[in-house]
């Protein structure tokens, strides 16, 4: 699991190409090629199958830094970066080790499954209007486990969550890699909790692109995560978009941002603003700010690192060091949007 949720976050060097296709093959035991195989760069709608062959052809976006995905039912998941167009890439799956889970019979269990689904659907799906509209097409696949020595609400699924979202129109495919809730004291509900985090790789397919679900995504994206990395990037600041503050005082984000551009994507390196502050990258909550989108939304964001990449859609290297909270902390997967979105 380490292993995997390091390569999630993983940044690799990339060199500009031209726009290419990558191409590749996929085979399966005894060199058996596979076909109908999901390839698709995580977090966007670039995605493909392989054919009968077991080929596909994929768009490279080289500045992106997006994780590849190869994932077939039966076989695991392949995650792949650091990718050379020049190349064909030949990729071999393995299949998936069908391990026997110890199930456990609790009759004095405590909560129930409802009271995890509530708590699970809070945390990863969210509680804004888009959210509450999104389904989970199979929750019944959805393994939970709560460790009260340590007061710890995890959950798991061996199978993608296949979600609908009308509200933004796609159906995301969500390979849930690691979830957790911790709370201050033994419950099961959110007011008593300390701390969140979920990962995972997702591929997400259009579903609808009517007038007002254009509308309803555009909405979305201003005052998200992915506005303002691009933003920053482009040191695009603004009453009208987002503000920074250090407690009440406005701040010249010029001042507190060292932004430097490399093609497609910008190296971001902050500037201390007191004397005892420290560029350690070791150090914790080394610099926090708030935020004001439109005059209206406040928020928090702190830096564990001293810099870090924003690539071409928005996403970012040390995604584990920034951390939010407030208003923006309240879009998760019911009201993500495809990384590439808005973005050719």
């Amino acid at each position: 699991m380490k292993k995997l949720l390091t390569l999630l976050f993983l940044f690799s060097a990339v060199t500009i190409f031209s726009q290419e296709n990558l191409k590749g093959k996929i085979i399966g035991k005894d060199n058996m090629p596979l076909e109908g195989v999901n390839v698709y760069y995580d977090g966007t709608t670039i995605s493909t199958i392989s054919d009968a062959d077991g080929k596909f052809s994929i768009k490279y976006e080289p500045n992106a830094n997006s994780i590849l995905v190869i994932s077939s039912m039966g076989y695991q998941t392949e995650y792949l970066s650091g990718l050379d167009v020049s190349k064909l890439l030949n990729i071999t799956m393995k299949i998936s080790e069908n391990e026997l889970k110890e199930v456990v019979v609790n009759n004095n269990q405590q909560f129930t499954r409802a009271q995890k689904l509530k708590l699970f659907r809070e945390y990863f799906l969210g509680k804004t209007s888009n959210a509450k509209s999104a389904i989970i097409k199979n929750e019944d696949d959805i393994k939970f486990k709560y460790d009260k020595k340590n007061l710890l609400f995890t959950a798991s699924s061996d199978k993608p969550l296949v979600i609908i979202n009308p509200a933004l129109g796609y159906k995301i495919d969500f390979e849930l890699v690691i979830f957790e809730v911790s709370f201050n004291r033994f419950s099961i509900n959110s007011i008593d909790a300390s701390k969140n985090f979920y990962g995972g790789v997702s591929r997400f397919e259009e579903i609808d692109n009517s007038a007002k679900v254009l509308k309803k995504r555009e909405k979305t994206y201003q005052g998200s995560q992915i506005q303002f990395f691009r933003n920053l990037a482009n040191t695009d600041w603004g009453a009208k978009k987002f503000l920074l503050f250090k407690d009440k005082y406005n701040q010249d984000p010029t001042k507190c941002f060292k932004i430097t551009k490399e093609g497609d994507f910008a190296k971001v390196e902050l500037i201390p603003q007191d004397k005892g502050e420290t560029t350690n990258l070791n150090s914790k909550n080394m610099v926090t700010y708030n935020l004001l989108f439109d005059k209206k939304e406040t928020s928090r964001i702190s830096f564990e690192t001293d810099n870090f990449y924003i690539y071409k859609y928005g996403n970012n290297s040390n995604i584990q060091d920034i951390l939010f909270s407030g208003k923006i902390s309240e879009k998760r997967v019911g009201d993500m949007l495809p990384l590439n979105y808005g973005i050719e």
